[in-house]
């Protein structure tokens, strides 16, 4: 006889502790309809622009894969020249191939936007450029 009623303690308290779980179920299915509500006005662009800013992505994507690539291979056909010319095969193919990784990871980069691109600090500037750091002060100071 205790047994029937431990049970039917159980089944009552199974029964609480479900109800407790569809409630807050649903109340997080709620919150997260409107989440979604107000997330949606925020991006008003539609599929068209949503499809642009893909097409530009891959467009980057293959224009950087593109530059590392380049970068190997021509760094790989210079070493082989080189090889074939001196007859110091494979030495001249893996110092040039490791250099042409390098340069394509630095032209990678330098796309990236990650390095800024080659200067000339040395050269003369043009006259229709700013003053580099550090120029404009001496000039003043005179």
């Amino acid at each position: 006889m205790s047994d029937g009623t431990r049970e039917n303690g159980n089944r009552d308290k199974a029964h609480n502790d479900e109800a407790a779980l569809s409630a807050r179920l649903q109340r997080l299915g709620e919150g997260l309809g409107q989440a979604r509500g107000r997330a949606e006005p925020a991006s008003s662009d539609g599929p068209g622009g949503d499809r642009a800013a893909t097409a530009s992505g891959y467009a980057r994507g293959f224009r950087l894969s593109s530059e590392l690539v380049g970068g190997v291979l021509v760094g790989a056909g210079i070493g082989w020249l080189i090889d074939r010319l001196l007859g110091i095969s494979p030495w001249g193919f893996i110092v040039f191939l490791l250099l042409g990784f390098v340069a394509g990871v630095l032209n990678v980069m330098r796309s990236a936007g990650v390095v800024p691109g080659p200067t000339l600090r040395d050269g003369p500037p043009s006259p229709d450029s700013p003053p580099r750091a550090g120029e404009g002060e001496e000039e003043d100071e005179q």
